[in-house]
This record gives C-alpha cells, structure tokens and sequence, in this order.
C-alpha cells in the first residue's frame, strides 16, 4: 500500500471513528474482512483514510442503517449494477419477520402482566417453566392461533393446573394402579374435560398437541407427558367409556366393543379434525369430500359397534343421554348433524342407484 503524508484530505483511523460515530476495532474489522481499506498508510504505519474512503464508510453506515449485513453490504458495494427492488423486497419481509416477532413478545409480556395484576406470582421456576412451554408450542401454532388456545393465554394458572393433573396421574402409575380403577378413571374423564377446554375444543389443535408430545423430548420432559404417561390415560379414559356405555348394551355387546374399540382409534382424532375442516370452509354435506369422509367415519363406528342395526340404535341412545361419552371426543352436536345429513344424502344416492338398476 502506498505510503503518504498527512493532509487535511486525508484522517488516520481514530480521527474518522470519532467522526463516524464507530470504534477503531470496528474500523479494524471493516478493514479485515475486505469492506473498507484504507487507501494510505504513514510513514509510520498508521492507517490513512482519503475522501473515497470516507464517502464508501458513509455508504456502508447508510446500508447498516437499512437493515443489511456486512457481507451484503460488500457484495452489494461491489456489484452497482445490483437489483435494488429485489433488495428492497428481502429488506421488507425481514422487518414484517421482525414486526411479528415483536408482537409476540408484546403479547407474552402483556399476558404476564395480567396474570401479575390479578395476583398470580408463582414462583421463579414457574414463570421459566411456562416461558419454555410457550416456545415449545411456538413450534406449532401460529400467532394468531396461540391466542385462541385458551391454555396459552391463561399461562401459568394453566401449567399449574396441568403439572397438578400430571402429578396425580403419575401417582397412580408408580402406585401400580390399574389404568380400569375408578380413580383412574375419574382423572382419566377430567383430563379430556381440562384439554377440550384448553383447546378451545379445536380438534386440529388437539392433533397437533398430539403430535408435539409424541414426537418432542423436550415437551415431554417439561410437561411430564411421556407416552407411558398417555397411554395410561387413554386405557382409564377407555375403560371410562365402557364403564357407561355397558348400562346399555348386552354382554355380547360389549365384549365385542371391548375387543375392537382401540384397533382404530388413532384414526378418529385426524378424521374429526378433517370433517372440522370442511364444516369450517363451508363444504356442503353433499359434497364428495365429505361424503369421503362419512364413509369414513361410518366404517370406523361399525367396527367397534358391530353390524347390528339394534346394537347401533343403543350406541346412539347412550352418546345422546350420556355426556360423559362426548366428552374427550370433540364431536359437537353441530358435527354430529352434519355427518347424519352427509350420510342421509348417501343412503338417497344409493337408494336411487339402485331403483335405477331394478328398473334396467
């Protein structure tokens, strides 16, 4: 580099950081990494920094400014032909990121403020506790979505509640309770009733919870759910159901349900969550979609039910004079008639099928 002597055009490091607003390592650093070399040095090795240099510093200062890292800065320095549009774009949505991040943060921040003004001010280790579970469900909900889930904005009243659940359940457990004793079935019955409440009986929100624990270690270890956990409380909520649903049906009847009702209950909770969908998007029952779905649902009741039509008529008397046996199920009496007129539409379609067929 060449070597110069001072002039009034030309300012050694310290004297552009203290005009720049920056610090000689920041200068040192920009000078490193390629971003702004000094043109000069002195005879004594100090570095020189002319009009072109400090006019690009000004341009690097505006960019930094804009938002853009340095490695764009000097990529984008380099090349003047660079499309500003698609910079401008890039720039945009980082902020619209950034702008919803902060809401977030704004709303976790108020959501705790209400929670303190209304005298809730649980320990040091609760407040961390409910702070990571609301990063662990950020995983699956969007903003908007996590402030419909009441358990979310109830915060730590609601880890407190579901930690005390846990603890019961797992109590029973490790006292080698049986998942049929009635104590496990009592909990088994308000865990369904704390968790519809909690996901605002949203059956896509309830699969995705799913899916989280299954799948998580780390949900699973700050929520103390494992799946033995689960597994657990789904046996005693089963045997719940049983319990009920055996004041209706005979003995053959239910050795029968008993027999089939777990082969397929994985697949209920994502066709629920799917009928939902469509009842949401306005889908007529009629529609093949739904009609999909109906058929669905019906072969899924069949195979724990039977094929007795006399054994169906008693499944339906119970669900509709038993609440215990809707509760935990998310279908509400509004899915219910909409599956019941999907399939109504069916049996009219196969009845005229086949009117056409004896005609023929």
């Amino acid at each position: 580099m060449k070597q110069t002597a001072l002039n009034p055009a030309v300012l050694k490091i310290g004297e552009l950081a203290g005009r720049a607003g920056l610090t000689v390592r920041a200068l040192h650093h920009f000078d490193s990494i390629g971003l702004l070399k000094p043109s000069a040095r002195s005879a004594s090795g100090y570095r020189l920094y002319n009009r072109a240099d400090i006019a690009r510093l000004h341009q690097i200062q505006a960019l930094r400014r804009f938002g853009l890292p340095l490695a764009d800065i000097g990529a984008l320095l380099a090349q003047p032909g660079t499309p500003f549009a698609e910079i401008l774009a890039q720039q945009i949505a980082a902020l619209g990121r950034q702008i919803k991040q902060a809401c977030v943060l704004r709303e976790r921040l108020s959501q705790l403020q209400r929670q303190l003004d209304q005298g809730a001010e649980p320990e040091l280790s609760g407040w961390l506790s409910t702070l990571e579970l609301m990063a662990v469900y950020d995983k699956v909900f969007t903003p908007e979505e996590l402030q419909r889930l009441p358990f979310y904005s109830n915060g730590a009243k609601s880890q407190a509640e579901w930690a005390a659940l846990v603890a019961q359940v797992r109590a029973l457990i490790d006292g080698g309770v049986d998942a049929e004793h009635a104590d496990a079935q009592r909990l088994a019955e308000h865990w369904m009733i704390m968790l519809e409440r909690d996901t605002a009986a949203n059956p896509d929100f309830v699969m995705r919870i799913d899916t989280l624990l299954a799948q998580d270690a780390a949900a699973q270890q700050r929520t103390g759910i494992t799946p033995q956990l689960r597994q657990y409380v789904m046996d005693a909520f089963s045997a719940r159901r049983h319990s009920v649903y055996a004041k209706y049906l005979d003995e053959d009847e239910m050795r029968h349900m008993r027999a089939n009702s777990g082969k397929r209950a994985a697949e209920w909770p994502p066709l629920i969550a799917a009928v939902q969908r469509q009842m949401d998007a306005g889908a007529a029952p009629d529609t093949p979609a739904v009609q999909a779905l109906t058929r669905h649902w019906f072969e899924l009741f069949r195979d724990f039910a039977g094929d007795r039509p006399a054994t169906m008529l008693k499944i339906r008397a119970a669900t509709e004079k038993e609440p215990t046996l809707r509760t935990g199920t998310w279908m509400s009496d509004d899915m219910l008639t909409f599956i019941r007129q999907s399939a109504a539409t069916l049996q009219a379609a196969a009845a005229k099928a086949g009117a056409g067929s004896s005609a023929g």
